[in-house]
């Protein structure tokens, strides 16, 4: 995989897919994860007439650590220096729980450089329920035993997965996605805790981006109610809320189709400003 270099000591491994004149969506990988997870909605949105751009944060699978603290707005910071290595200008951004709030951040600092936000599983600053989740998740990444990473970060699935004789082939192929080293562990850790100190709570009124919040009933990582909140905060946001069976933190992949179907929509009412020019 290509890398591009971010600042002295670092480095970010990305991927392509689609078109190099088509209309780019950056995604946003969660916590934990590499930019492999969106194979399939990356090749969807691909197929779809978009040059979709993913990429793994600093410390995490491709890409190199380095010493700078890691916080949201650090994060947002190497997804820009991203964007000017490829010479994009503007493009869609689709976060996913720590991708999305580095989505805000970036909306919020460098509005110029994104079209449409869609902020999937998303929060503004973590509530009382929340930061006992995220605690005894970030716990069980301290204890660096893989299986009980695996018992606890079930909870990204729903019920009716997590309860089925499905999950262990669902498991097995998350795996390739997960930190595989003792460095990449220590970075999800510290991901961990910058979810934690995520707080947007004053800032997303500035929001002017065309904005969809995407939750799940069933997400007890990033509750409906906080994408709830976050949607009545940023002007005229769109909230989307999916009910009932595979409505979960990972909602996307138990509800692909649906999901799809969903961000395709909204992205092709916004399209982006220079694509509108030209159109019209």
């Amino acid at each position: 995989m290509p890398t591009i270099d971010i600042d002295a000591d670092a480095t970010l491994e990305y991927q392509v897919y689609g078109d190099q004149a088509a209309e780019p969506i950056l995604l946003i990988c969660p916590t934990a994860q590499n930019h492999t997870v969106w194979g399939a909605l990356a090749q969807a949105l691909s197929a779809e007439g978009y040059r979709v751009v993913c990429y793994d944060h600093r410390g995490i699978g491709g890409s190199t650590r380095g010493s700078t603290k890691l916080s949201m707005a650090g994060l947002a910071a190497d997804a820009i220096s991203l964007l000017d290595a490829l010479e994009i200008e503007q493009t869609h951004v689709l976060g996913w729980s720590l991708g999305s709030a580095v989505a805000q951040e970036m909306a919020i600092v460098h509005p110029d450089r994104a079209g449409a936000l869609v902020l999937y599983a998303t929060w503004a600053h973590a509530d009382v329920f929340q930061r006992a989740i995220m605690t005894a998740l970030r716990h069980t990444w301290a204890t660096r035993n893989m299986e009980e990473i695996l018992t606890a970060m079930a909870i990204v699935f729903s019920p009716g997965l997590i309860n089925s004789p499905a999950l262990p082939a669902v498991v097995s192929a998350v795996l390739p996605t997960m930190p595989s080293t003792d460095a990449q562990i220590t970075t999800t850790i510290e991901q961990w805790d910058a979810d934690l100190l995520h707080d947007t709570s004053d800032r997303l009124s500035s929001v002017t981006n065309p904005t969809l919040v995407v939750a799940g009933q069933e997400d007890l990582l990033t509750p409906a109610w906080q994408g709830r909140v976050v949607a009545d905060m940023i002007p005229g946001a769109r909230f989307e809320v999916f009910q009932g069976s595979g409505s979960s933190h990972a909602l996307a992949f138990e509800r692909s189709e649906e999901f799809t179907t969903l961000i395709l929509d909204f992205l092709r009412k916004h399209p982006l400003a220079k694509t509108a020019e030209v159109s019209g």
